[in-house]
């Protein structure tokens, strides 16, 4: 996550979505950085509005736009899925050995097992109560989000290749798409509402 004080700019960190080659161009222009641990670097747009956002506003006397990227719903599960085919992965979380249309089945369960146990977009980006995030852009347009950076924060933005996730197959049937479809609608609804 990144504040911008000057600019009452606050970036969320969504998982899988560059956020760390965002940090590493962005954090020296930031009054407020967090990196680590993932549970903070990574705060939820609820997390957010119920404690940050409040202090941030309370302490500027002004409000604060909220800022994240999401990623198309299969192609975010890919990246995760190939994230945990590395070798440095923990055994019960490694995805080594599990095709992705078998990873894409897993994380339809409930409860998940651990190797598919990665979350989702729509929850990380739903309030429970209230606004959410006030710009949601599309990973895949990540130009039109650096656009809007360089226009809000002033300077240009160069994004580093960061953390990115092995390259992998990631094909599922047809059958597993639509498991998908209806176990994700939520974060589906919400990725066709974004435009560029």
């Amino acid at each position: 996550m990144l504040v911008f004080w000057e600019q009452r700019l606050a970036f969320l960190a969504t998982p899988k979505t560059g956020s760390t080659a965002i940090a590493a161009a962005l954090e020296s222009l930031a009054a407020v950085s967090i990196q680590r641990p993932p549970l903070l670097k990574h705060t939820t747009v609820h997390r957010y509005r119920r404690f940050i956002g409040p202090f941030l506003e309370a302490a500027s006397k002004d409000s604060f736009t909220l800022v994240a990227l999401m990623r198309e719903p299969t192609d975010w599960l890919g990246s995760w899925y190939r994230f945990r085919q590395r070798d440095e992965t923990d055994a019960g979380k490694s995805t080594k050995g599990i095709s992705f249309d078998d990873f894409v089945r897993a994380w339809c369960q409930d409860p998940r097992p651990d190797f598919a146990d990665v979350g989702s977009q729509g929850k990380f980006l739903r309030p429970r109560q209230g606004v959410g995030v006030d710009r949601l852009f599309r990973y895949e347009e990540i130009d039109s989000f650096v656009q809007f950076l360089e226009e809000r924060l002033d300077c240009e933005v160069i994004l580093p290749r960061l953390n990115v996730s092995p390259p992998g197959a990631t094909e599922i049937t047809a059958e597993t798409a639509a498991m998908l479809r209806e176990v994700a609608a939520e974060d589906f609804a919400l990725y066709a509402t974004l435009t560029a």
